[in-house]
């Protein structure tokens, strides 16, 4: 088993779900090390106090950002985002921004319970996986 750095990020009308389905694949997940945003992540440890969780500012307050720059650093193997398309966010733009940090940087991304469940189950979550970057070489030279 290959152990993964997960980030967990739910918008208030998901948290439920979120723990809902940790609480379903808990005994998956256990081993891997979490870091979550402020309010998330202080409900998972309260559900979950067998988790470790490094549990970042409210996404609102920065904590978004916060992840975007382990993503941008290499030290985010996945991100759980289980995002509210209904509700509009007064932070939107750093939760577009952590989504796009999760494209640019090629990191497995879910933004619901289905592609969470597909991501885990798959026979790629439990090995050692090498995500290749993303070639911005030429958008790059744009600036030189």
């Amino acid at each position: 088993m290959n152990l993964k750095n997960i980030a967990i990020v739910a918008h208030d009308s998901k948290k439920q779900v979120l723990i809902q389905w940790l609480e379903v694949h808990i005994e998956q997940l256990k081993q891997h090390s979490f870091i979550a945003t402020g309010t998330t992540g202080s409900l998972v440890m309260q559900n979950f106090p067998q988790l470790e969780v490094d549990i970042k500012l409210s996404g609102p307050l920065g904590g978004d950002q916060q992840i975007g720059g382990l993503i941008a650093t290499g030290n985010i193997d996945v991100l759980i985002f289980f995002t509210d398309p209904m509700t509009a966010q007064p932070h939107d733009v750093d939760v577009k921004a952590l989504t796009r940090l999760a494209v640019v940087y090629n990191v497995p991304t879910a933004l619901n319970r289905a592609s969470a469940d597909f991501l885990i189950t798959s026979p790629l979550f439990a090995s050692e996986y090498n995500i290749d970057s993303n070639d911005y070489t030429a958008y790059l030279k744009r600036f030189e």
